[in-house]
């Protein structure tokens, strides 16, 4: 009989943020695996490290931070296959994912490769755009709004066009992409509307007016909330 694979929301960054059915499934759990840079310690392993246990295997998906496609592909297809031998030999794995696994979560990377395979459970996790909206104390959407999520790595006239329809719009992955982000709500007018927030519910955590952001300082994870007719900024 195989092993489960479990995905594992352990949420925007604040340890307390953590569900307790992640940590109930987590101290249950032989095998942990989790995303991590080149170098250096994950960032989501960071979250749960004091409930981790010496007689867990340790498994770090260390993904290199290009912008080519290819080179990450290749290591979740390595990580797949030696998860999968841990799966196969009926030892359950649990795979870390900051914010939500299943919200632009690195977890879709293994679940695609290995949950036609294998019985695969998904604990949800508080994800980075509900830790923004109460960073930045606003609302996301009410009565009958519609929200509108957009990767700020979409080029720019495909930017404009979906923020040109947005009532509420949350544009996320930032990083070198803020000034083409700001280019376009000023374009629109909408940047006077605008709230930046980075690292939210960490100690790092900042709320700005988008104007007060330094473009070559925002990383990746950050986000502008746009509403309409509602002032931005703190």
């Amino acid at each position: 009989m195989s092993g489960t694979l479990y995905g594992l929301g352990v949420g925007p960054g604040d340890p307390e943020l953590v569900t307790l059915k992640v940590l109930r499934t987590l101290r249950d759990l032989p095998v942990i695996a989790y995303p991590a840079p080149e170098d250096g310690a994950s960032f989501a392993r960071s979250l749960v490290a004091s409930w981790l246990s010496p007689a867990q295997t340790e498994i770090a998906i260390r993904v290199p931070m290009t912008r080519s496609v290819a080179p990450a592909q290749a290591v979740y297809d390595r990580a797949a296959l030696e998860i999968a031998g841990h799966l196969e030999a009926g030892r359950d794995v649990g795979v870390l994912c900051q914010g939500d696994p299943f919200f632009y979560g690195s977890f879709i990377q293994i679940f695609e490769r290995l949950s036609p395979r294998f019985p695969t459970q998904v604990v949800p996790g508080v994800s980075s755009l509900m830790a923004c909206a109460a960073a930045a104390g606003s609302p996301l959407a009410m009565r009958d709004e519609i929200l509108t999520i957009l990767p700020a790595t979409l080029g720019e006239p495909a930017l404009e066009k979906r923020l040109k329809q947005a009532e509420t719009a949350a544009i996320m992955k930032l990083g070198r992409n803020l000034r083409k982000v700001r280019r376009v709500l000023k374009r629109l007018r909408r940047a006077d509307h605008a709230t930046y927030v980075e690292h939210a519910s960490l100690d790092s955590q900042k709320v700005l007016a988008l104007d007060a952001v330094d473009p070559a300082s925002a990383p990746y994870f950050s986000m502008v909330l746009v509403r309409r007719g509602s002032k931005g900024g703190r």
